[in-house]
Parts: C-alpha cells; structure tokens; sequence
C-alpha cells in the first residue's frame, strides 16, 4: 500500500503522520483555511478546510492522511458550504475592507475571493467592539477578529506567554486580553512576539506603519491565495 491519496482525483503522495492539509500544501494543492498555521497544533476552529474522505467531511487541517483515500475539495457541495461560512465570518465583525490597512493583505479576504464569495448576504450583527491602541507599538481592533486563535496558540506555544484567551462561548465568544486591567500596555506582549506576526485578518496591527504599499499592489491584489499561500509566510516581505 502505497502513501498516498487523491484530491479531486489529483495522486497525493504524503508521508507518515501527516494531515491531509500538510499533504496538500506540499503538493501544491490548496485547501481554503484560515485557523491552521503549520507551526502550531491544528484544531479545526474554522472548519472552512472540510473536506470530503471517503464521502465523509472531516478538516483536512486535523485529519491525518491514509493510503489511497479519495479526497473532494471543490466540489459545489463544498465551495457552497464554505461561502456561507464565510459570510456568517463577516457580517459577525465589522469588516472596513475598504479602508482597512489590512486590505489585499488579509486572508479571510483573499479566501473569500478565491471562493467566490464577493459580498456578504446575510443582515449584518455589528456588534460593539473596543479598540485597544494602549500599547505604544500595536493596536488590537476587535471589531476584526475572527477568532481564530493563531495569536492564542503562538503566545501560549511560542512565546511561552499566554497574552490572548477566548471568552465566552457561541455569539458571545471574543478575544480576551491577560493582564490586570484587561489592556494591551499591562500584558506581557511584545511587538517582536509571534503572536504579533500570525493574524490573518487587521485585529492585531502594528502602529506608526500604514499604507506603504498602496491598494492593488499587496499581497492578494497581486496573486491568488492558492498560489501565494498564508499571508504570515510573507509578513516580512
């Protein structure tokens, strides 16, 4: 038996212990996603990377890859499903993607084009979220936030730290600060942090920076997320 799979018929070689999601970004097949960050422990949040095995879903993020399995990723089904994702994504935060600093930079963004999905349907929620701007080198605009957890499992995994948590459960579920006053500036963040690189969307941005390359130059303006992958793959660039 041999190691590997196929996605939409495509043959995926994978080696042991890999999840169908590191198989098929090696390949060079993309699964939309937006909580998996290889340099942390998957957990499937977003379920936006479900796929079908076998003619079962499961996320392709937490879901090991076996020998000669028979994997669908974009089927009508399955895009369908994620563009209502999606939107529930976006019509739950205040998303300013037109003037937002993030804009041509953000994933969930780039993953809405690359499904299709290109305008919200559903009422939106607009909750009221503060902004955080007390810390002197970033600011945290909650009204952003998708709860994806990268900036949680970097600071507890990485920086050794735990400055993020999420509180609350269903709608009323958003990210939470750890420091006495529930502010950025008396937490144990630093913007060197890895916590401060891996956000996918304009929740955690650095100050004194804005706008230096110009909308319709960035990242996505410029390539397909399936071709350029993770938005945090480039956030040196």
């Amino acid at each position: 038996m041999s190691n590997q799979f196929t996605i939409d018929g495509l043959v995926v070689p994978f080696k042991e212990g890999e999840s169908i999601m590191d198989a098929a970004l090696a390949a060079g097949v993309y699964i939309p996603h937006l909580c998996h960050n290889p340099e942390f422990y998957p957990h499937g949040s977003c379920r936006l990377c479900t796929v079908n095995v076998n003619g079962r879903p499961v996320t392709a993020c937490t879901t090991p890859a076996s020998a000669n399995a028979k994997v669908e990723n974009e089927t009508h089904e399955i895009n369908t499903r994620r563009r209502l994702l999606l939107k529930m994504l976006f019509v739950e935060g205040n998303h300013v993607c037109p003037a937002c600093e993030k804009s041509g930079n953000c994933q969930l963004q780039a993953v809405a084009y690359h499904c299709s999905m290109l305008a919200p349907e559903f009422t939106h929620f607009y909750p009221r979220r503060q902004i955080d701007a007390s810390h002197t080198e970033t600011v945290i605009d909650f009204n952003r936030c998708i709860l994806c957890e990268l900036c949680v499992r970097a600071s507890r995994d990485v920086d050794d730290k735990n400055v993020f948590a999420i509180s609350g459960r269903g709608i009323e579920a958003h990210l939470v600060i750890n420091s006495p006053s529930g502010k950025l500036r008396d937490s144990a963040f630093h913007s060197d942090d890895k916590a401060a690189h891996v956000c996918p969307v304009g929740a955690i941005l650095p100050k004194h920076k804005g706008y230096d390359v110009p909308i319709g130059e960035r990242l996505y303006d410029r390539e397909s997320i399936s071709l350029v992958g993770d938005v945090a793959q480039h956030e040196e660039e």
